[in-house]
This record gives C-alpha cells, structure tokens and sequence, in this order.
C-alpha cells in the first residue's frame, strides 16, 4: 500500500464531469477574465463566508499583501503576527516594505498564543494577521477583545481554513477583511493558483479591486501606489464555483479522518491533536514527535508519505535573520523540530487510515 500525503488524481477524479463541464462553458463563453463566471463566484463565496463583498485575485499570498494594503498597512508599519505558518504573510509584509511583530504560538493549538499577543500590543501596532493554521479557527471572539481595545484592524488568514465556523460565523467573518488561497491542495482549490479576499467592508472591497488591476480608475489611469496585475482568471473561478458546493461535504470527510486518527493513535511517543467540531476543517492532520524523522523514515518504509508544516520559523529564515534580534519564541521553534503531517483528504479510505494507525503504533 502506497498513501501519499496529499491525492490529486483522486479528487480531482471524483469532480472531473463538473470541472469538464466548467471549462467547457468558459471556453464556449469566449470570456476569459473579469466574465460571469468570476462574478458568480465572488457572489456565491462571499455568501458562504458571510460577507459583503468578495473579491478574486490570482493567488492566496497576493491575497494577504492586497488584504494588508486594503486596510492601511503601508510601508514602515508594524503587523503582529506567527512565525510558524510557512513564511507567507512574511512574504505579503516584506512586499510592502512592513515588519512583522512575531508572536508566539499555544503549544496545544499552534495557533497565536493571546497572552502573547497581549504583550505585542504594548508597543505600536498597526495591524493583526491571525492564521487559522491547519484548519483550525482560531477563538475570534477572545482575539477581537484584545485588538478592539487598541483599535487594531484585524486580517484573518484562511488559505486552510475554509468552512470553519464557530458560533455560527464561518472562518473570514470576523476581522476586517480575511485572504483565501485556492491553490489545488486547500480545501477548495482550483486547478491552479487563485485567490481571493473577503471583507464586510465596502471601502476594502473596492482599494482591492484597484489593486488587482493596475489601480486603474478609470481605465489606465492608476490611482493607487502597490497596485499590479492580479486577476481570478474566468477557469478557475468556474472550477471554484463548481466544487463550493460540496466544500462543507469533503470538511466533514476530513473531520471524520481526523477524529479516527486521534482516536487510534496510540504511541506515546506522539502527541495528537484533539478531537473538534466545526471549528476545524482538517486542512492538515498533524502531530508533534521528538524523533520526526526516525518515525518519518518507519512510515516512509511502509509507503506512508508525510510532510513538515513548517520546518523553519519565519525569523530563522535568510530574508529575516538579519533583521533581528527577534524576540524568543520557544514554542513556534520547539514545534518547528518536531510537527509532522500525515495524510489526510477527503477520498483517504478508511482502511488506509487505520494502516497509517498501526504503522504509528508499532513504531
């Protein structure tokens, strides 16, 4: 038995009539970019999410820069934010000549630690980019009390967290705007990069809109510093809008995996995630082990694949350790050594499952 860690093949046979069917009618349509399709999509996306407005762009990390932008973040402004999320809002704040204000991560959740966070807002920040890391939504309503009583602007970053809801709000409906990537891996992803962002409020939505074409306004007049090239292309807006609705379908699929996985594993070198309800869309199954890649090698011997969600901090990375001195962030680097992410998608079976289970146990 051979599991890889992610199977595109798979899903993407499971939806080929309804992604056939999608590029067909773009093709027909003769409407490449800025069509119906791109429309229908921010219409129906922006419905699910429960904002106001939706606006498609070409990637997830233009999608966080244009987010950022969209909310003031300029050039010189300080952004708190984690440095165990794979470098990509350090990517969007270094693009706008930003720095980043690292805040550590709980040790259980892996997601921005608030007393942590507490501390950060001491000193002057200009805005909060929370990451609902491996699907995990984080506690908005806890979060949204700290930075209300500064009056910073929150972003909220979804690229693996699409669908997840708490009290009722979905993942993107709390902050001040929230990015979505759609590359073919997240949970709705397209057959390419695509991006988007999602905000309830009007003056965002339409700073966004400049800046994914040129800031022109009107046509070929720019009007807006940070502005470029940065559309949802009409194919990949149809093959979203195709797939959304069965989006909250395939989470559930992937809660049931990660809910058998917890269960079952039983190694008490590992430590596994806790069992969650709609909060979590299980984007990635991921536990933590002081021997990684001893027990990498034992499952890669067994056909197992396996990935690290994220093997460096953002502050150890070249383009920021010179930057420093950053401050210490114990748990973002003690989880950086040991997190490890075993297969887990919606087409995954049962049976193969419960052989990733005793390939762990026995190691």
């Amino acid at each position: 038995m051979r599991i890889p860690t992610n199977d595109l093949k798979r899903h993407i046979h499971c939806v080929r009539d309804l992604i056939a069917a999608a590029t067909e009618r773009v093709v027909d349509s003769g409407l490449y970019i800025f069509g119906e399709e791109g429309a229908s999509f921010e219409r129906e996306f922006a419905a699910y999410c429960g904002t106001r407005a939706c606006v498609g762009v070409a990637n997830g990390t233009d999608a966080l820069e244009f987010a950022l932008r969209g909310v003031g973040v300029a050039a010189g402004s300080r952004v708190a934010t984690v440095a165990n999320a794979g470098f990509y809002t350090s990517t969007a704040l270094l693009a706008i000549g930003a720095a980043p204000a690292f805040v550590d991560v709980d040790p259980d959740t892996h997601l921005m630690d608030l007393d942590a966070l507490r501390s950060v807002l001491s000193e002057r920040i200009d805005a909060v980019v929370v990451t609902h890391l491996y699907g995990l939504l984080h506690d908005m309503a806890g979060l949204l009390r700290i930075t209300d009583a500064h009056g910073v602007p929150v972003i909220e970053d979804c690229a693996q967290a699409h669908g997840a809801t708490r009290g009722g709000k979905k993942a993107g409906s709390f902050g001040r705007a929230a990015a979505f990537s759609f590359y073919p891996t997240k949970n709705l992803g397209a057959v390419g990069d695509a991006g988007a962002v999602v905000t309830n409020d009007a003056s965002v939505a339409t700073r966004i809109q400049l800046l994914r074409q040129y800031g022109w306004a009107p046509k070929y007049h720019v009007t807006l510093d940070g502005a470029r090239n940065s559309r949802l292309d009409e194919m990949q807006a149809a093959v979203l809008l195709a797939k959304l609705p069965y989006l909250d379908r395939w989470n559930a699929r992937r809660r049931e995996i990660a809910a058998r996985y917890s269960e079952g594993l039983r190694n008490a070198r590992i430590r596994v995630p806790a069992i969650r309800g709609r909060e979590y869309v299980a984007h990635l199954y991921v536990i933590a082990c002081e021997e990684r890649e001893k027990l990498r090698a034992h499952l890669a011997a067994a056909g197992i694949m396996t990935d690290i969600h994220f093997p460096v901090p953002d502050h150890r990375q070249r383009m920021l350790s010179a930057k420093g001195p950053w401050p210490a962030l114990p748990v973002s680097e003690s989880l950086s050594q040991r997190v490890l992410t075993l297969p887990c998608y919606p087409e995954l079976t049962d049976e193969e499952v419960d052989f990733v289970i005793g390939r762990v146990n026995e190691w």
